[in-house]
């Protein structure tokens, strides 16, 4: 099957030759003049790549690839445009870009950067089938034995019989979106589907299309009605996650919903109804951004029914060990690594850390620490340590460190940036100071 790429460029002119262009290598191609026609597309389409201006009518296509990779974290993204700004370069790899192109300059290297970027996507889609299948939603999958967590597990696993609103606290990386699957799949509810979006990765019209749907003609590029995800969830759960982010003007819509189980589409004048269960998660502190006057009271105190908060990785250091070796086996098999040695100065080394990241900084830790791993043993030299005192970023890094990462990563240089939990900016420096661009 071929594969599809969309386009996304108000030059019409340009659209329709890169169109032919693209077409012509074999590769079936969807084209889209603004932000929101583009996403519709996306909704309608199992598409593989996109092919994105950064100056859009509608959107600024350095923030669209965020709100792209949110949702489809499988494609790949080229941003594309007229003039060089590498500030902007920067900012679209940090939110996932695979890479930035200038057009004309660099027209002969699309063809070749396509290719590349969909083998890429290949990857990402065997990736994601993967963790589908080792990964299992109830509440035995989560790990930790503190009291402190075993307190906040003990109360999801109450609440879960339930058909009560669950609001989920803590910092981010924390687990929330576990913690909501898990609460979802021992419910009754949990022959439904479960619904997730982040809040915080939309502009309000996308999102409040993306939540409520629309109807054809409702804006350009709504070529067809679309299910949003309230409607989704039916019989199901929603999970609003970092729900502090939403806009005032939508938290009204949602507070309707959650009172009354009816909404209204964009474009539509009929009213829908859906009854499907809510968590929400934040990493705010919703009662004080009430008072502030930066999210409605009245949706804080039907949100806060049941609260949960989830406490960081520094508080439950207890847990790191027991999640050290969950992560090593889950990270050993999607790399083909076998019989890794653990030695007892790398989990000393982990247990020592502050965790600012919480999980997900562990497991990015684990996961860079595993390709650089010699001789199947995984020891604290594995950790670089840094001058800021984040005890795993990297400092001082060495050509060969890169190129292993680099390799990991078959070039995309913005996964390779995180992985070595530095800036675009840096990697872009360092790759120049050891001539490897």
């Amino acid at each position: 099957m071929n594969s599809k790429i969309l386009i996304i460029d108000d030059e019409l002119k340009l659209l329709k030759l890169l169109g032919m262009i693209v077409s012509n290598e074999g590769y079936e191609v969807f084209q889209a003049s603004t932000a929101r026609s583009g996403m519709n597309m996306l909704s309608n389409n199992d598409i593989d790549l996109v092919l994105c201006d950064v100056k859009l009518p509608d959107a600024f296509g350095v923030d669209l690839v965020r709100e792209i990779k949110t949702k489809y974290p499988h494609l790949e993204i080229i941003l594309m445009t007229a003039y060089g700004n590498i500030p902007d370069g920067v900012q679209a790899m940090r939110n996932g870009a695979y890479d930035y192109i200038v057009k004309g300059d660099d027209n002969e290297k699309i063809i070749p950067l396509v290719a590349k970027a969909l083998e890429k996507v290949k990857d990402n889609r065997k990736n994601i089938q993967q963790e589908k299948v080792n990964s299992k939603s109830d509440f035995s999958t989560i790990i930790g034995k503190s009291q402190s967590f075993l307190y906040s597990k003990m109360l999801a696993e109450k609440v879960s019989n339930t058909d009560t609103a669950v609001l989920l606290t803590g910092e981010t990386g924390t687990g929330k979106e576990v913690f909501a699957n898990a609460i979802h799949h021992e419910s009754s509810r949990k022959k439904g589907n479960f619904m997730a979006i982040n809040c915080s990765a939309f502009g309000k019209d996308v999102l409040e299309s993306e939540l409520f749907g629309h109807k054809k003609g409702a804006f350009t590029g709504a070529v067809s009605d679309k299910k949003g995800l309230i409607e989704e969830a039916q019989n199901g759960t929603l999970f609003l996650d970092e729900i502090g982010e939403m806009p005032l003007e939508l938290q009204s819509k949602m507070l309707r919903v959650l009172e009354s189980g009816e909404f209204i589409k964009m474009g539509d004048t009929k009213i829908s109804n859906s009854n499907f269960r809510l968590i929400a998660a934040t990493n705010r502190d919703l009662k004080e951004e009430s008072r502030l006057g930066n999210f409605r009271e009245d949706l804080y105190f039907r949100l806060n029914v049941f609260e949960i908060h989830l406490p960081p990785l520094r508080e439950r250091k207890a847990d790191i060990r027991e999640l050290t070796n969950f992560y090593i086996a889950q990270f050993s098999t999607k790399m083909n690594l076998k019989n890794i040695i653990i030695n007892e100065n790398f989990y000393n080394k982990l247990e020592n850390n502050s965790w600012k990241g919480n999980i997900r900084e562990l497991k990015n830790t684990l996961e860079r620490s595993l390709i650089l791993i010699e001789n199947n043993q995984l020891s604290a030299e594995n950790l670089p340590t840094s001058e800021s005192g984040n005890s795993f970023a990297m400092s001082s890094v060495e050509k060969d460190h890169i190129l292993k990462v680099l390799n990991y990563t078959k070039g995309n240089k913005a996964e390779a940036a995180r992985l070595l939990d530095i800036g675009i900016a840096t990697l872009y420096r360092k790759l120049e100071e050891y001539q490897m661009k």
